[in-house]
């Protein structure tokens, strides 16, 4: 039989691991990228449960740990910039990479095996019974067997099989700017620092070699609101930080200054059925989860998942997409029910609210501190107190937990 030709949409997370499997399982994947080629820069993210697991069975763990990032503690401010509390946050149970040195290494692992096609992209297809026709902007027109959408929260794959991205997504009322610094705008290597007022939350981390200032906020819809508008973007960021304080003047500065700094509302993606036809949704394209900081591990285990169902069901691509969709739904379930929650520990709203994330800070700083020199009966009190806040804090995976605190799901 010949083995079935795979495009997939989006060399992010998701594609270069969905690649890999692929190939492992005999199909011939070819990967298409918007991008002129991978993209640098970008938050860092953390490899957790479940996505350990598939690095390790990628072979590509040690890769990780090579340009892991150097941050190792979490400092909480408050609006004066004192130091509440300092919480440790390395964990041998996780591993935080900036989010274009994951891809790096995903698409290093994938591409002796897989096609990768940059600076293109789909611009039209047509699906029959047995395959799927496509357009490209730039290559010649082709032919698959099926085809993936692993093209995160904006993914043009679902937009032309599946609908408008309104259908889809549910925005937070929170926007999420980043901007990438001089290497030594933080102090303290290895340390990532957090300012949280009413509304609005600014963090530096230390990345890897070269600091992040994000800016996480609550905000109105904008009128005319244009996701590409970078004139727009920064006066939306100076008009939440005016008066913020600390170090807020000369981060809104350095926003302001760069020529293409990142913004994005935060927003859910949630869809009744991930599959139609030969085509599916993979990552953020189908079940993107804002604030929770599981968007990289989610596409890694989403995309063994469904490399797996396919292997498992060879030439009854229905079967394979209904036992993917099965499978992976009960890992990101739960995590859209958190997110309100979250959210609210995450930036509160008012200066009562602020009082009590930290209150559960402190917490899990004293749970952090003493988990080893203290009975489990002593502790178990606060890290329950986290668990059931939605796991934004918690002690037991303070990485995880940093990554709750600050970072979104798009990984």
């Amino acid at each position: 039989m010949t083995p079935s030709r795979v495009l997939i949409h989006g060399a992010g997370i998701a594609g270069p691991a969905l690649a890999y499997w692929l190939a492992r399982h005999g199909y011939r994947p070819t990967v298409v990228e918007q991008a002129k080629e991978l993209r640098s820069g970008g938050s860092a993210v953390v490899v957790k449960e479940p996505a350990l697991t598939v690095a390790k069975s990628m072979g590509i763990l040690a890769q990780l740990r090579e340009v892991a990032t150097s941050s190792s503690a979490l400092s909480l401010l408050d609006p004066a910039g004192r130091q509440l509390l300092r919480v440790p946050t390395a964990s041998p149970q996780s591993v935080e990479v900036t989010r274009s040195d994951l891809s790096a290494v995903l698409h290093r692992a994938a591409r002796d095996d897989a096609e990768f096609l940059f600076d293109d992209t789909i611009t039209s297809l047509r699906q029959d019974p047995s395959g799927v026709d496509v357009t490209f902007r730039r290559s010649p027109p082709r032919r698959f067997d099926l085809l993936i959408g692993a093209d995160g929260i904006h993914s043009p794959v679902r937009r032309l099989v599946f609908g408008p991205a309104e259908q889809f997504t549910t925005g937070l009322g929170m926007y999420s700017a980043t901007v990438p610094l001089e290497p030594g705008a933080l102090g303290d290597p290895e340390v990532a620092v957090m300012l949280t007022a009413p509304g609005r939350m600014l963090t530096l981390h230390p990345s890897r070699g070269k600091p992040l200032a994000m800016f996480t906020f609550r905000g109105g819809r904008v009128p005319g609101y244009d996701r590409h508008d970078t004139a727009l973007h920064k006066r939306m960021v100076a008009a939440a930080y005016a008066g913020i304080g600390w170090r807020g003047p000369e981060l809104v500065e350095a926003y302001q200054n760069h020529p293409a700094p990142f913004f994005d509302p935060l927003a859910n993606v949630r869809m009744e059925k991930w599959s139609h036809g030969r085509v599916a949704l993979l990552g953020d394209a189908a079940s993107a989860v804002a604030l929770l900081g599981d968007g990289s591990s989610m596409a890694m285990a989403g995309a063994h998942t469904l490399a797996e169902a396919l292997a498992a069901h060879p030439g009854d691509h229905v079967r394979a997409f209904q036992a993917y969709e099965a499978k992976h739904r009960r890992q990101v379930d739960p995590k859209h029910r958190r997110v309100g929650l979250v959210a609210t520990l995450l930036v509160p709203r008012t200066r009562h609210g602020l009082a009590l994330r930290n209150t559960v800070g402190r917490a899990v700083g004293l749970a952090t501190r003493t988990r080893n020199t203290v009975p489990p009966s002593r502790t178990a009190g606060s890290e329950r107190l986290v668990r059931e806040s939605g796991g934004s804090l918690s002690a037991e995976s303070p990485s995880g937990a940093k990554v709750g605190l600050l970072r979104k799901a798009n990984g």
